[in-house]
């Protein structure tokens, strides 16, 4: 099961918001990959990495966007969205 944290459809929203001045479509487009990426992590399969921070995980969602996640056994929970200029932790 795939549960989004407050903080990542913040971010994602944020994300969305900043695109749709200059281009709705492709804010819409891209909001749409995304959320899609993090849908697959119900698969154990799919691919994530091990997370900067202690704890947790991430998935590249995007070339230009990682999701922060932490994950259980039955559960996936997505943390945040970070654009990957961004200096994380």
């Amino acid at each position: 099961m795939v549960v989004r944290a407050e903080g990542y459809l913040r971010d994602l929203e944020a994300v969305h918001d900043y695109i749709e001045h200059d281009n709705p479509d492709a804010a819409i487009a891209l909001l749409l990959r995304i959320d899609q990426q993090v849908d697959s992590l119900a698969d154990p399969n799919f691919p994530r990495r091990q997370g900067r921070k202690p704890g947790t995980l991430e998935l590249v969602a995007h070339p230009n966007y990682v999701a922060v996640l932490q994950q259980t056994e039955t559960t996936v929970t997505v943390l945040n969205l970070l654009h990957v200029a961004r200096q994380y932790p």
